[in-house]
């Protein structure tokens, strides 16, 4: 039995171009999408994957977040995965994939979730291909591979201050939240100057990103990232997105990728 005519779901309302720039249809993916945005520190994964997921109407998720509520809620897995937290153990790959999973289980990944950053190892990427077959008899439908050369990942990173509680980002030259960009030009960003646009709170900057740290960061990615993404390509799931470029251009590179003819 074929799929049913995908149809334009929770994101109807949404301003997309309906068609490609050569003429051809932009249509909804059909079927579960289970997604994978894939890319280096600073390359945009944070604000790109709340919007993948409001354009298919599925949930962005994080494996930090997931782990969290998974201990929160007392869960089998998540309390093994607070053991092994609490013993300052590293939480194996099978754990995180068993939450991974459950989390796919539950009532608003129906029609599958946006998975931000995780598979990071090819090992994780083996156990989840596994554990989703074997469960759902189900893949991971598409990687988007976001691509930005390391020296634009410094400039991005070390000007970064984020909204801890909802993960809003913000950037002191290439995204400025309202109260920076009220003030003279070349104020210092503070505590005081660097405040979410949506609730006035303060931001703050990660403890890991300044140039040391994000050279070491950049270092585990590469010798990581490869054999992940060559694990997707001999599927023929990833579509790589050059991120080297002003936001919007990029997510007008990703919806191409998502909505592309059927």
């Amino acid at each position: 039995m074929s799929d049913p005519e995908p149809s334009w779901p929770l994101w109807v309302d949404l301003p997309l171009r309906r068609t490609h720039a050569d003429g051809r249809p932009r249509t909804p993916p059909r079927g579960r999408q289970i997604l994978v945005v894939f890319g280096p520190p600073g390359s945009g994964k944070g604000s790109h994957c709340p919007r993948v997921g409001e354009l298919l109407g599925v949930p962005h998720l994080s494996t930090g977040d997931m782990l969290r509520a998974a201990v929160a809620a007392g869960t089998e897995t998540g309390l093994r995965a607070k053991d092994a937290m609490q013993a300052g153990a590293l939480v194996t790959d099978d754990l995180v994939v068993a939450v991974v999973v459950d989390r796919l289980a539950e009532p608003d990944c129906e029609n599958g979730c946006v998975l931000d950053g995780f598979p990071r190892t090819e090992a994780q990427a083996v156990a989840l291909d596994d554990a989703l077959w074997t469960t759902r008899d189900q893949k991971v439908t598409k990687v988007i591979a976001l691509d930005v050369p390391d020296r634009a990942l410094t400039a991005r990173v070390c000007g970064r201050w984020v909204h801890e509680k909802s993960g809003r980002s913000y950037h002191v030259d290439f995204a400025k939240p309202a109260s920076l960009a009220a003030l003279p030009a070349g104020a210092a960003p503070t505590s005081e100057t660097m405040r979410d646009d949506a609730t006035g709170e303060p931001l703050a900057r990660r403890a890991d990103d300044t140039e040391e740290a994000l050279a070491k960061r950049l270092r585990a990615y590469h010798a990581q990232s490869a054999p992940v993404l060559a694990h997707y390509e001999n599927a023929g799931c990833v579509a790589r997105v050059d991120g080297n470029r002003p936001p919007e251009q990029v997510w007008a590179a990703i919806e191409d990728v998502l909505l592309s003819a059927a």
